[in-house]
């Protein structure tokens, strides 16, 4: 199955104000070196509405290891497959599953990993990779905690959600043992 690493909106703004950033680029680094070296693909989504666009604000964080070869691809609202080529991008390169990492979690993150078992992909959440400035209600701390406990396991019938951590063998998909 070939797969792909999805990491949305690590943009210089955004970065800089999210929980935990200097653990989350390192993570993201990891992850990146990762895929490169199980020959998976690497896209970067970028929110237009970050830096309005433009300048250094709205371009990945400069601590972030961008491969080469790696497609970007920018949106205007807060779900990564909305409005953008990701979709038919996958679909040409007959991408099955996705390893997802990036900011805010309970935005752009939680929309990513939804929308993508819908799809038809599965889906790698990297517990320790995405982050958020948190909420009025809820601290940085419990908004990702929330969200690694509800989208573990997450399924649409046929496809299914699972969090792992950036240790962890993330290109050797499990999810088969949610399948029955």
């Amino acid at each position: 199955m070939k797969q792909a690493l999805l990491i949305i909106d690590v943009q210089q703004k955004l970065v800089e104000d999210v929980y935990e950033k200097e653990r989350l680029l390192v993570n993201i680094n990891q992850v990146i070196q990762k895929a490169k070296e199980a020959k998976a693909d690497i896209i970067f989504i970028r929110d237009k509405d970050v830096a309005d666009g433009e300048g250094p604000g709205f371009e990945i964080h400069p601590k972030v290891n961008v491969p080469n070869d790696a497609e970007v691809f920018d949106k205007l609202a807060t779900n990564a497959f909305y409005g953008t080529p990701l979709k038919t991008y996958l679909f040409e390169h007959e991408i099955g599953h996705l390893v997802v990492m990036g900011c805010e979690t309970q935005h752009c993150i939680d929309s990513a990993v939804r929308t993508a078992t819908i799809t038809g992909f599965d889906v790698t959440l990297v517990g320790d990779g995405h982050s958020t400035l948190g909420s009025t209600t809820l601290s940085p701390e419990k908004v990702i905690a929330y969200h690694n406990e509800i989208l573990h396991g997450h399924y649409n019938v046929d496809h299914f959600a699972v969090v792992r951590n950036t240790e962890e063998d993330l290109f050797k998909p499990n999810h088969d043992q949610y399948r029955s």
